[in-house]
């Protein structure tokens, strides 16, 4: 959304814990989303998904939008932000109504939908999203589209995803403060998803793990639904933390060491390899053995992949997941990761790269851009629905149209 003539624009924001991104997409004449304007900035003020300095995250978005909006000539105006972080709750719910007529409608559809949200939630949280996962009417099980069947009642299970009522307030500010107003706030594995899964894995059954600087962030996806979503608040941050106080180097120095020569799996790599280790205070720099940085960095990863296997295995969805597990974000870029994590969960991974976007895909087409790309697909899937009928009992396309923003959770 921008103030562009005869442009229609979509941009999303993701202030995660180490970058700070904003991409601009401008929607072809196909409803497709081409890549216009990418905006990149170390993040300063972020811990763990939260904000702890608002002064200093305000001033990383501004540098982000300020480069993205040069890239794409145009002026932003509003945005799709992510959030993350340890406060994010899930939980799948039920709920129960009479069809009112013969057949089932819109409306049916609707009262179903605000049955199964209607939990009580603490004043201190925010619904997030209601994503409907399938349908019952009468004894017919397992239905992802009711409108137009018969029967006397129908059922509805949901997943419901929750925030922290003033982490979101902290994080919509940033934006706001800088003049961007905020479309809609999306949880960060559900964006990665969109941008990074096919239709198939969400079939079939599948895990995103979206390893960012400060947080994990997980969905399972089975039967074509959102099934559980978390937040592991550890990620990559932890891992150039380990390296910084180790070979006793500058955090910048560390994150670099990690992102150039890292490697999760010792046995890739040579004894003989060397690296060049800055020092501190001024002191020389040394020469340190490549296979050793990869001692240091394995045991980190083995960690953060069992917990993302309790996780799973918390889940109870464990024996769903036939399509595997999608690593994606920046920590899940480094050399090794991809096999060490086949070795813990037992079963195929795979990297994942976002998808679906055309124009500088070359900018975005990066697992550290998964989930600002999943919320820019996100965005244009809402705009599209924005544009449904105003009368959607009139027509069956409406109908589809109405249904689809309700799966998406859009209340």
């Amino acid at each position: 959304m921008t103030k562009s003539v005869d442009r229609e624009m979509i941009v999303a924001l993701d202030i995660g814990t180490a970058q700070c991104k904003a991409v601009v997409g401008e929607v072809t004449p196909d409803s497709k989303l081409s890549i216009v304007g990418v905006g990149t900035h170390t993040t300063r003020g972020m811990d763990r998904g939260g904000v702890n300095d608002l002064n200093l995250v305000m001033q990383s978005v501004q540098r982000a939008i300020n480069e993205a909006e040069l890239m794409a000539d145009c002026q932003v105006s509003s945005v799709y932000l992510g959030i993350s972080g340890k406060h994010i709750r899930c939980q799948n719910e039920s709920g129960m109504v009479p069809i009112g007529d013969t057949e089932v409608t819109a409306d049916d559809v609707a009262s179903v939908i605000h049955a199964a949200k209607s939990v009580p939630i603490s004043a201190e949280r925010r619904m997030l999203h209601v994503l409907p996962q399938e349908f019952s009417v009468d004894m017919q099980e397992g239905i992802k589209s009711p409108v137009g069947m018969s029967g006397v009642r129908m059922e509805a299970r949901a997943h419901i995803i929750t925030c922290a009522n003033d982490m979101a307030k902290n994080i919509e500010k940033c934006a706001e403060r800088c003049g961007l107003k905020v479309d809609q706030l999306i949880f960060s594995a559900l964006a990665s998803s969109y941008a990074v899964l096919t239709e198939d894995e969400k079939e079939l059954g599948v895990c995103v793990v979206d390893m960012g600087g400060g947080t994990i962030d997980i969905s399972i996806y089975t039967n074509g639904a959102v099934r559980h979503t978390a937040v592991v608040p550890v990620a990559g941050n932890q891992v150039t933390s380990d390296i910084a106080k180790i070979f006793r180097t500058p955090i910048s120095h560390a994150e670099d060491i990690k992102v150039q020569y890292g490697c999760a799996l010792r046995s890739m790599v040579g004894k003989e390899e060397s690296i060049e280790v800055p020092s501190v205070g001024g002191r020389p720099a040394r020469s340190m053995s490549r296979h050793t940085l990869a001692e240091v960095i394995e045991p980190r990863y083995q960690e953060l992949f069992e917990l993302v296997m309790e996780e799973i295995h918390s889940s109870g969805l464990e024996e769903q997941i036939a399509a595997g597990v999608v690593l994606t974000g920046g920590a899940a870029k480094i050399e090794g990761a991809v096999e060490f994590a086949e070795d813990v969960f037992q079963m195929p991974v795979r990297l994942g790269h976002p998808m679906q976007v055309t124009g500088l895909k070359d900018y975005v087409q990066d697992p550290a851009y998964a989930s600002v790309v999943g919320l820019l697909l996100y965005g244009l899937e809402s705009q599209e629905q924005s544009k449904a009928p105003a009368s959607p009992k009139d027509t069956v396309s409406g109908l589809v149209k109405k249904l689809a923003s309700w799966f998406k959770g859009e209340f």
